[in-house]
């Protein structure tokens, strides 16, 4: 690699980090779809064509600002769960659950980006599945370590055959784990980003002061619902 060929690299991702700055920024103000890489481009004192040599489209930019905000997500729960005492499963859960709760909190504005609202005409690409995951890879990683050690509290019951096909899309996040316990499993996880996009958006104002600690009380409840001892 040639110091000329270094250093364009080096200012490609100095300006490319600057769009992005810029555009979460546009997050706060405008929204997912007020997002405008016109806006961008004028905030940077460039012209709208060069721009489009970072980003071809808006929806490329979308994209990349998806997959940053769920890496994000997805390493502070990493972060949670291997601190935690890894024999520990409600630690685990709790710790993990927490690590959502704080980065949504800290960052509404991409919370709502990748758990509000769809952005009309957008559609995510294929892309952005590895980063998805990664935050109910570890949710699921406690649950099946729970299980594989017997530390479930109370057997799994049977899913009823009509819920089958909803189970069967979860079953790679926990391999050789039993129907039941998955159900479980993600009968928590929905709890879990409920409660956490309840208080993001709003729907708990005037109510729970201490919301931390309201928050701490229903994942322990979703930690018994997975079969958890407390």
């Amino acid at each position: 690699m040639t110091a000329s060929r270094s250093a364009r690299e080096r200012v490609r991702a100095e300006l490319t980090k600057e769009i992005t700055d810029i555009a979460r920024r546009q997050l706060a103000t405008e929204g997912a779809g007020g997002l405008s890489l016109r806006a961008v481009a004028r905030e940077m004192g460039m012209v709208s064509s060069a721009i489009y040599r970072y980003f071809p489209s808006r929806d490329d930019l979308l994209t990349t600002l998806i997959i940053d905000s769920y890496n994000a997500l997805g390493e502070a729960v990493e972060r949670a769960d291997a601190a935690a005492p890894q024999e520990d499963h409600t630690a685990r859960w709790l710790a993990a659950c927490h690590a959502v709760r704080d980065w949504a909190v800290a960052h509404p504005h991409e919370y709502a980006l990748v758990y509000g609202s769809p952005v009309p005409g957008y559609q995510a690409p294929q892309d952005t599945v590895a980063a998805r995951v990664r935050d109910v890879t570890v949710l699921g990683r406690i649950a099946s370590d729970a299980w594989r050690a017997g530390a479930l509290r109370t057997p799994a019951e049977e899913v009823p055959q009509e819920l089958e096909e909803g189970v069967e899309g979860f079953r790679e996040l926990m391999p050789g784990v039993p129907d039941g316990v998955i159900w479980r499993a993600v009968t928590a996880w929905t709890a879990l980003y409920g409660w956490v996009s309840f208080e993001v958006f709003g729907q708990f104002n005037h109510s729970f002061v201490d919301r931390r600690g309201a928050f701490d009380h229903a994942m322990r409840r979703m930690a018994e619902t997975i079969g958890l001892a407390q």
